[in-house]
Order: C-alpha cells, then structure tokens, then sequence
C-alpha cells in the first residue's frame, strides 16, 4: 500500500472537515456537491473488500428515486448482495475520516479484517443517468487505481444490472454472462418461454405503458425491447429525453401521491407501471371504468407471485418451504390474505432491503417486497437444482409446471429487486394465469392508506 500517493490522490478529492456521513440502506447518498471524497474513498474499500474475498466488488453511482440533485454510491458484495453490516461500519468510519487520519484508518481496517494487500483485487462499476455520475464514477476509479486494484467501469447501468454483472463474474459464468447483452438473453429467453405457455390470446394481455422516471430505465428498456417484443409490447413514457430525474415521475411519486406521473394518460383497460430512477423498484396501476386511479404496490406483487409459486409447487407435487418477508409499511390486508387464504407464512422485519433479504434466505423459496416496490424473489441452491432436474425429467402437466417455474427461477436472478425482472414476471403471471390487472387488484381489498412525509 503505497500510503504517499493515497495521501497526495485523496488531496484531490478533499473531505470538508466535520463533514459526518453514515452508510446507510442505500449507502451514501445527499446532495452532489459533497460526496467527491466520498467515491475516491468507496473506490478505495471496494479495493479492499475484493483482496479480502478475492472476488470481483461492484461500486454503484446512484441516488435511485432522490432528485436529480442528489447522487449516492453503494457497494456490491461477491454475490450481488448487499455489503456485509461489518464492512458498512468500515465504510461510515472511513468516509469519516479527516485527511490526517487515512493512512491510520486504512491500516485499521487492513488489519481488522486481515487482508492480504498483495492479493489482485477487481472492481465494476456502473452508474446512472445523473449530470455528476459520470465525474463520479472518475472518483471512483481514482480511488481502485491508487491501491492497485483493476478496474471495469460498465457506465450506464441500472443497478440490478451491476448487481447482475458482480455475481457473474464470481461464479465464472454459471450465472450468466457478464455483458449487458448477457442480462438481457438471459432473462427475455425465460420471458418468451413463459408467454409462450400461456393460452390467452389477444393484445389486450401484451401491452404495457411505462413510466421510466426519465432515468436509467429507459435506456435499458430500450436497448432491450426487440428480444421479448414477441411476448411483450411496452410503450415508454417519462424516458429522458425532457423532463427531470424523478420529478413527478417514478415508482415514488405514484406510490405516494396515489396518482399517475405526469405525461402519462391512462384509459380504462390499460395496464401501467412506473420504475424508480435507477430501476430497482416497480409499481403497478391503472384506471376503472368510472376513471379511478388503482395503485398495485410491493404488497400486491408480493401476492400475486407467492400465490402462483405455491400453485406451481403444488401442481409438481413438491412440499418446499415458501415465505414472504414483509414491513411494518405493508398493508394489513395483504398479510391476511396471504396467512388465510393463501395458507403462506408471513414475516415482518426491520424497513430496509438488507433486512428482508436476510429473512427471506431463511426459506426454500423466500419472497419479500417492500410496499414502496422494491424486492425479489429468492430460490436455495437445492430448490433450483431439484426444480431443474424435475423439467429434464418430467413430460406430463408437473413436467410443464416444473418447466415454468425454472423460467421463473431464470427472471428473479437478482440478489436485490430488479425493475424489469419483476415487470417480466408479473407480465408472465398475468398471461399465464389469464388474469385481467382489476382481477389481480380485486384478489383482495387494500385498508384505507396514505403516505406523507413530514419535513422538520
């Protein structure tokens, strides 16, 4: 560790003193102006972190569903997983450090975790659509090169996708290939297995408006659509080319206003949903006969796909443990009618995805959603292997229940929510089971709710 060059780089990306951060949820994230400091110094711990699991971090430039103002970064573990609590402790008591004291404070948390700092270390980065991430991710680099790391900087991803990329590369392939083109194969082939399967026939199941949240998404969606356009025609709206970043706009704004983003018109029948500026969130809604606005949040979607797993499980005849994680933010409403009449196991943890994650792992097949959107579903390495084996083996109706569900297993392959995986899926549920959306939305009635924030 070369400790004059660390000290004469971080110079340039000077800490404002008595400037405290905490690592958070979400990571760092606030205002642009003051997180320079902050990218060099997560650019020098992401080194770190890989000579320590001699594995491949990611490094996420994002403030996700904050205003375009804002910029954040977060860390990726080897497997696409949040960072460990431990190194989130490192990552507060490093980018709270003043510049006398970085030398000392890298040493600590060398020693600390006993890392080998002649080990290769390997860090992706990616970033969003923000005016500053781009200088950013600069900082970012600056910090992996000074400690000798190597670096792959993807730019413009969603970060799903980043999470994606890191879990890629430390599985050497076997889940999947770490380009963008890879992520995209990957999940439109299990997409268009599943429409495929679905008997409904008529547009009225195929087409689908999108409120991008003039963010990455759009992007995305758009370099994306001709592989599942057979199963599936979106229609973009708040995609970046006017407007700002989150504003009126985003799986945010619709969850909480309870009304649709600006720019978009919806007519009855319509299917909407909304992603959030760095899509890993998604909400559902659209408008009834009479021109009432519907929301669908993270509580409905965590309904609709737990009830067709447990279907799919019990056409194949397997008994596997399945849970959903919730928050003390979901509606009531959705837990009885998973605990009564879907007969599945409820959990509640602590607000923030880290929590429901480590809850969900719990499970054979673990499904949490926050009600803001965010969320996934989780299978064991057994549960995917038996799932596997059970489509190679079978050709009678469990044979094709076992086909779908490994499709399934296929779109869910984040370690944290993806946006347009979850839009896949729901997408593929609704066709397969033949489901209107005010059918999904009748499954159960929300409790009368509303979301303020109150500035103090």
């Amino acid at each position: 560790m070369d400790l004059s060059a660390i000290t004469k780089h971080s110079a340039l990306h000077a800490k404002p003193r008595g400037l405290l951060l905490q690592y958070g949820t979400a990571g760092f994230r606030m205002k642009a102006e003051h997180l320079d400091h902050i990218m060099f110094r997560m650019g020098l711990l992401a080194v770190l972190r890989s000579k320590q699991t001699k594995s491949t971090i990611g490094v996420m430039v994002t403030a996700s569903h904050n205003p375009e103002e804002d910029n954040g970064v977060k860390l990726v573990d080897p497997l696409g997983e949040m960072l460990a609590p431990s190194w989130e402790e490192h990552a507060t008591y490093l980018a709270n450090a003043e510049e006398e004291d970085m030398q000392r404070v890298l040493i600590d948390i060398s020693e600390k975790e006993a890392v080998d700092l002649q080990q290769d270390a390997f860090v992706v980065i990616g970033r969003d659509t923000r005016p500053s991430s781009e200088k950013f991710s600069q900082s970012v680099i600056d910090g992996v090169t000074v400690l000798g790391g190597q670096v792959h900087d993807y730019g413009l991803l969603t970060t799903p996708q980043l999470h994606y990329m890191v879990c890629c590369r430390n599985t050497s392939g076997q889940y999947g290939m770490a380009t963008i083109e890879g992520y995209y194969q990957k999940l439109s082939r299990a997409f268009v297995e599943l429409t495929k399967q679905a008997s409904c026939s008529g547009d009225e199941y195929r087409s689908l408006k999108v409120d991008c949240a003039n963010g990455i998404g759009a992007l995305k969606l758009k370099e994306m659509e001709h592989y599942f356009s057979q199963g599936l025609s979106v229609q973009l709206f708040n995609d970046g080319t006017k407007g700002k970043l989150n504003h009126l706009c985003g799986a945010d704004f619709v969850k909480s206003h309870q009304k649709p983003p600006q720019g978009m018109e919806i007519k009855f029948n319509e299917r909407c949903c909304s992603f959030d500026g760095d899509a890993d969130r998604i909400v559902y809604y659209y408008c009834d006969a009479d021109g009432h606005f519907h929301l669908i949040d993270g509580d409905k979607i965590a309904t609709l796909i737990s009830s067709f797993l447990k279907e799919l499980l019990l056409e194949i005849g397997e008994n596997l443990n399945v849970g959903v994680v919730q928050t003390a933010y979901a509606n009531g409403s959705s837990t009885r009618y998973l605990e009564e009449v879907m007969k599945v196991p409820v959990y509640c943890t602590k607000t923030g995805v880290k929590h429901l994650h480590h809850k969900a792992q719990e499970f054979d097949i673990g499904v949490y959603f926050e009600a803001n959107g965010h969320g996934t579903a989780l299978f064991s390495k057994a549960v995917e292997d038996k799932i596997n084996q059970l489509a190679r083996e079978l050709e009678d109706k469990k044979g094709k229940a076992a086909k779908i569900l490994r499709n399934i297993i296929d779109l869910f392959n984040q370690a944290a929510g993806d946006a347009i995986a979850d839009m896949l899926v729901i997408e593929a549920i609704l066709a397969l089971k033949n489901l209107t959306i005010e059918q999904w939305d009748a499954l159960y009635t929300d409790l009368p709710n509303r979301q303020l924030k109150v500035k103090v």
